[in-house]
């Protein structure tokens, strides 16, 4: 059994005024569980008010899916396979891609306008990394804002489906490896209060924010992760962390992105002199997998370059038709893209790890399910392909509804319990959390070493102790699975590079696994050892 925390805890068999299921999470994935077990009774808790948090509505490409005539399911797989760097799961990855034909039809139903060509057929565009056209999107580059529309939408109006806003998740209520409910503060209140259901799904998104440099909104902390793992639950390939090789640098925060589609549409990575370094780098250049340009433009900037996405030419004068929020973003900072490049960085984007989970969403604790961003299901291995996020998102999130629908009988739903049950946490210390995001960006970031990641976990001990710590408990968990794994993971493989250690280990790999127990002994011996892996544990796997 793992460790687990005991202070907000009751009896599994306390089930008076238990909701049917709780799903944390607003985003893509969670919405649209909630609508794949309607009319099963579903609350919905969401920090950010429905529609207008998380990652999902900030996605532009689209969602992947071997549609066209000349694509196919083997392909897909095949260059998730390729992009994952030796950790793709393969029965995961193929039951992902397998599915994700009905899952475009399902959203098709829901009303979400995707993208035709002339003679009516789904219009598909390509992204780096894969074989052929197959990203299904609407706008150009509007797809996550328009799918999250949509869902909202059809959320909105059904009856059994029940939105709790403004709720940010703190813990779970557990006795032992069973999970009975959430934890969570309301918008101005101090006074946290708890939820309790017969089964929980978290889908709370992913931990980008926990570097200072992301495209990802506030809210992306890591709080799912670190839920799960204060729990007890298994947290797999926590060190893989993709950096996007072309957010937007305007210093803003989050970064606005500009979409990998650009680059399939034509647009080049140049420096200041005009010079395409990345075909230097790789033979795909623009188009190779995004840890390599991510890399690439991270090495050129810090030797004192500047990086600009250029598209003047492609897609140049159809540049605000082609990817109107690209355009936006750009105009609103001042730039003309069709005019003049875009400033560019590699800004934290997607984790790759999250809580493990089966094929069916389950994790290693009891009546909890997790999907999206907060999940490692295995699909993705050590480098996302592009566009696979959100088909994992919808895939996924269907199949927990299939399996809690399959597993568990419908029970009404009754008003959520709520109550005093500990000390509130403060306001978020802002001093303390930028020193964080800070500390991972220059130190568990883009390029990483044995050193930097112990320095990073003293600080993050330090900040434990600090005056400000209860406030960005979760952040500092997240942040601490991320470090341990990364410090264990003793080699480079896809989006996790340690310039120490910067070629493949045939014996690692292996998807990692690892408990907040353990990330808590790594982070004490290599606080005892001052750099490197501890010696008294392998490396990840």
């Amino acid at each position: 059994m793992f460790e687990t925390e005991t202070d907000s805890t009751f009896p599994p068999q306390s089930l008076a005024g238990v909701d049917d299921v709780v799903i944390v999470g607003g985003g893509l994935a969670g919405l649209f569980c909630a609508l794949r077990l309607a009319p099963r009774p579903v609350t919905v808790l969401t920090a950010a008010p429905l529609g207008l948090g998380g990652s999902s509505a900030r996605a532009q490409a689209g969602i992947a899916a071997a549609l066209s005539p000349g694509d196919s399911i083997e392909s897909h797989l095949a260059d998730t396979i390729a992009a994952g760097a030796g950790l793709v799961e393969p029965r995961i990855a193929e039951l992902m891609v397998r599915e994700a034909s009905a899952r475009i039809h399902d959203l098709l139903a829901y009303g979400v306008p995707f993208d035709r060509d002339l003679a009516g057929r789904l219009a598909l565009s390509r992204e780096a990394a894969h074989s052929a056209a197959r990203v299904v999107g609407v706008g150009g580059d509007k797809a996550g804002a328009t799918i999250m529309q949509t869902l909202v939408a059809a959320v909105r109006r059904t009856p059994s489906i029940r939105v709790v806003e403004g709720v940010v998740g703190e813990s779970l209520l557990h006795e032992g490896p069973y999970v009975t409910g959430v934890v969570g503060r309301l918008a101005g209140r101090r006074d946290p209060v708890s939820f309790r259901a017969r089964a929980i799904v978290l889908a709370a998104g992913g931990i980008g924010h926990l570097y200072a440099v992301t495209t990802n909104p506030a809210e992306a902390r890591g709080d799912g992760i670190a839920m799960a793992a204060r729990a007890g639950a298994v947290i797999a390939d926590a060190e893989f962390v993709q950096f996007h090789p072309t957010a937007i640098a305007v210093g803003k925060d989050p970064a606005p992105l500009a979409t990998e589609s650009l680059r399939g549409a034509g647009a080049i990575v140049i420096d200041e002199t005009g010079d395409r370094f990345l075909a230097r780098v790789d033979a795909s250049a623009e188009l190779a997998p995004r840890d390599v340009v991510a890399r690439a433009i991270h090495d050129h900037l810090a030797a004192g370059h500047a990086v600009f996405l250029d598209g003047r030419t492609n897609p140049g004068a159809h540049f605000a038709e082609a990817f109107p929020t690209v355009f936006a973003a750009c105009v609103e900072a001042g730039i003309d893209p069709a005019k003049e490049p875009i400033p560019i960085a590699p800004a934290a984007h997607y984790h790759m790890g999250g809580v493990l989970v089966d094929a069916n969403g389950r994790s290693t604790l009891e009546g909890l399910w997790v999907c999206g961003e907060s999940a490692s299901t295995g699909a993705h291995g050590a480098n996302r392909l592009a566009s696979n996020s959100l088909l994992e998102a919808v895939v996924f999130a269907a199949r927990i509804a299939d399996d809690i629908a399959g597993t568990m009988p419908a029970a009404a739903a009754s008003a959520a319990a709520g109550g005093v049950l500990a000390e509130a946490s403060p306001h978020v210390d802002p001093a303390a959390l930028t020193r964080l995001r800070q500390t991972m960006t220059a130190d568990v970031g883009v390029v990483r070493t044995g050193a930097g990641i112990a320095r990073a976990l003293a600080v993050i001990a330090r900040l434990e102790a600090s005056p400000g710590a209860a406030s960005i408990r979760n952040p500092l968990v997240a942040a601490k699975l991320i470090a341990t794994s990364a410090l264990l993971r003793s080699e480079s493989r896809g989006a996790h590079f340690r310039s120490d250690h910067p070629l493949p280990d045939p014996r690692q790999a292996v998807r990692s696994h690892i408990t907040l127990a353990v990330a808590e002994k790594v982070a004490a011996e290599a606080d005892d050892a001052g750099h490197g892996a501890p010696r008294a544990l392998a490396p990840a796997g």
